[in-house]
């Protein structure tokens, strides 16, 4: 985009800095969830507290970047730093090992779109880890900030309707 190759981007990263010429409009935020093995004892709850896995083995599914910043921010925030047992850098891999019994992962709700069978997919809190998924576009490109804002401003927090 900062070539002029391209007219409209994706950033994910909570803190971009403006570019010139360009503007960033938030489009949402995708909360993290925790994937289980369906026989781990946390699989049958509501809801996980992310304070609760500090001993579990974690399967990596990030490379060095926001959104792996995302999951090390709450695991700090619940006082831990996740102790990576596996590593690989998708989320279609990541839920294949845990399935296997490998571990647990902690996910974008966008990467669970089809969840893997074998696995439990479940909300985390305490916190909540989250990344922000922004548009880059040229400034002053009117139709395209439309094409963005109006779904938005008509549906939920995550694209659902109201």
């Amino acid at each position: 985009m900062a070539e002029g190759r391209a007219g409209l981007g994706l950033v994910v990263r909570p803190d971009a800095p403006p570019l010139p010429g360009l503007d960033l409009v938030r489009l949402l935020d995708d909360p993290y969830r925790v994937v289980f093995h369906p026989d781990h004892p946390p699989a049958g709850r509501e809801a996980v507290d992310l304070a609760d896995l500090t001993k579990e083995p974690w399967i990596g599914s990030e490379p060095p970047g926001p959104c792996l910043h995302a999951v090390l921010q709450g695991g700090a925030a619940a006082g831990f730093t996740p102790e990576v047992a596996v590593e690989c850098q998708d989320y279609t891999p990541a839920q294949g090992f845990v399935a296997a019994g490998l571990g647990i992962a902690l996910l974008p709700r966008l990467g669970l779109a089809v969840p893997r069978p074998g696995v439990a997919v479940r909300p985390v809190r305490g916190p909540e880890p989250a990344r922000t998924v922004r548009a880059a576009l040229r400034s002053g490109a009117p139709a395209l900030t439309g094409l963005l804002t109006a779904p938005r401003e008509a549906a939920g927090p995550l694209g659902d309707p109201p």
